[in-house]
């Protein structure tokens, strides 16, 4: 019995017409929001330095967003603490939506609307940064979080879709992006994420993380001033205490004292008795 005859095999060459012109309009939207987007670059900038100086002097940026804006809330935070590009010390950033164990239970307890306002009371102090993300600019979430943060002293900022929104109202300084799809927004928020970080290392750089202009706030931290005065406390001429130099009273810096106590973990106090090694009596 002959096997039936096949015919020649068919090989696709490209894509359709229809399908190659989705994808560029897709690319042409972007090209066209990016040009308008490069306005922002001052405010970035701005946003950088004034984050490198108060994160310098022991403040926090607290950060949120859903969905995807949640994925590059996290994405900002990872920066901070790790490295952007080049080695750095770190710095205090926390994504709220990251702790699932307290966001589910929140939700459970008091409703979604409080997932990141009752996290921002936790965690924030007068002079924190809350940075809220979000393409519509009205995630009721968002705005809680904004309403508690101002309650706290807090300094919040937004990345938003196109202008007037809720949030941009609600926020000290608000960044929106002109653009018709949230697909575009979120690009451009990570383009300002980036912006952001690039921003901020040349202000560490520049040493703006190891001098702000402020002093302590109200709950007795030193949330801008010298990131070396991070319990309030000034030298003998009334600058913040150098690293490892002692005070006024004679007492060590932060640093001193972090490296004494460092130094004597382990170590029993003075006149204490001393555990007998494994295999003595």
């Amino acid at each position: 019995m002959k096997s039936p005859t096949k015919g020649p095999a068919k090989t696709v060459t490209g894509t359709a017409h229809g399908d190659t012109a989705t994808a560029t309009a897709h690319c042409d939207d972007l090209a066209k929001a990016l040009e308008a987007f490069r306005e922002h670059g001052p405010l970035i900038e701005r946003w950088g330095t004034e984050l490198a100086r108060r994160l310098g002097a022991g403040a926090r940026l607290l950060v949120a967003g859903n969905g995807g804006s949640a994925a590059q809330a996290q994405h900002l935070t990872a920066e901070l603490v790790g490295r952007y590009r080049d080695d750095r010390p770190p710095f205090s950033a926390v994504a709220l939506h990251a702790d699932t164990s307290s966001t589910t239970a929140i939700a459970n307890d008091y409703g979604v609307q409080e997932v990141f306002a009752r996290q921002t009371a936790a965690h924030g102090r007068p002079g924190d940064v809350l940075l809220l993300m979000s393409t519509s600019g009205a995630s009721a979430n968002l705005l809680a979080a904004a309403d508690r943060a101002h309650r706290l002293g807090m300094t919040v900022w937004a990345l938003t879709g196109r202008a007037p929104n809720p949030l941009q109202l609600g926020a000290d300084d608000t960044l929106c992006v002109d653009a018709p799809l949230g697909a575009t927004v979120q690009e451009l928020h990570l383009v300002a994420v980036h912006m952001l970080c690039e921003a901020f290392d040349q202000a560490v750089e520049r040493g703006e993380a190891d001098h702000g202009a402020t002093g302590t706030g109200t709950d007795g931290r030193a949330h801008a001033g010298d990131a070396r005065a991070v319990d309030g406390r000034r030298g003998r001429d009334g600058q913040p205490d150098a690293e490892g130099e002692p005070g006024a009273d004679g007492r060590p810096g932060v640093v001193g004292r972090l490296v004494g106590r460092a130094r004597t973990v382990g170590r029993a106090a003075p006149g204490a008795p001393v555990a007998p090694r494994k295999g003595q009596t």
